[in-house]
């Protein structure tokens, strides 16, 4: 067979397995560590159950998303967890999910391996979004989530801290309820309520309006100039605070 003839036969297969997202939805792209919790264990030295250098290299990672190529409009990080807002009139590679989480993988894993100077791997995926309100859904979603994740990693550590075995503070707090959780902590000094909201909620990066003095060499004079800047957010509200936060995000989107 001739080489045109390979190669269009390979094409044609190729086209045939792709999946694309939709036209008017919304990208939501997550992407999560490969093998976090032995890299963490083994490889890097950090404080548990959370470490402040681990965080901002995570929030690091989700601003250089933000300058990938995608029109990135909400970044959300939560323990090893990214989540990304893509534009639904986004048109990059496509859409083709394929690209899409292969290049936002590799770019993740790239820059955050540097940042440690060892191998990190994230895995990614891309989900359609048709609506607003599920957009909502999804993010309070993954802070619920990382709430909950949050108490129980804090409960954990302060049993392991104080003479328990693995095994005995798993099998103390994985059917506790958080009422009890917060409870167990508060015997041991810890209000929970008190401790940092980036671990507790996660950290939310959007890009923000602000005014800057610049000057116009035409009219020699100097003038506001309005720039977009990447914010992080590190003390999001929960719940309905953190609904109304993300429709304002979305609202000048429009």
């Amino acid at each position: 067979m001739k080489f045109e003839e390979i190669e269009a036969v390979m094409r044609k297969n190729e086209s045939l397995s792709e999946q694309y997202i939709l036209p008017e939805n919304y990208i939501i792209v997550r992407l999560d560590g490969k093998g976090f919790t032995k890299l963490t264990k083994e490889k890097l030295t950090l404080e548990k159950p959370f470490d402040a250098r681990f965080g901002k290299v995570m929030t690091d990672t989700v601003k250089h998303l933000f300058n990938t190529g995608f029109k990135v409009i909400y970044g959300y990080t939560q323990s090893d967890e990214i989540s990304l807002l893509i534009d639904k009139n986004d048109q990059t590679f496509s859409r083709k999910v394929r690209k899409i989480n292969s290049v936002l993988a590799g770019e993740a894993s790239a820059f955050f391996s540097l940042q440690f100077q060892e191998l990190c791997v994230f895995d990614c995926r891309t989900i359609a979004i048709p609506n607003r309100e599920m957009l909502l859904d999804y993010f309070c979603w993954r802070q619920e989530d990382a709430h909950r994740n949050s108490l129980s990693a804090y409960c954990y550590w302060t049993l392991r801290n104080n003479g328990f075995t693995e095994n005995q503070a798993t099998g103390k707090t994985e059917k506790m309820t958080q009422a009890e959780k917060n409870e167990l902590l508060f015997q041991y000094g810890i209000n929970y309520n008190t401790l940092p909201a980036w671990q507790k909620r996660g950290v939310g990066i959007y890009n923000k309006e602000v005014v800057k003095p610049g000057f116009n060499p035409v009219t020699n004079e100097t003038v506001d100039c309005v720039r977009k800047e990447l914010f992080v957010e590190k003390e999001l509200g929960m719940r309905g605070e953190y609904r109304l936060f993300l429709k304002e995000i979305l609202k000048c989107k429009n």
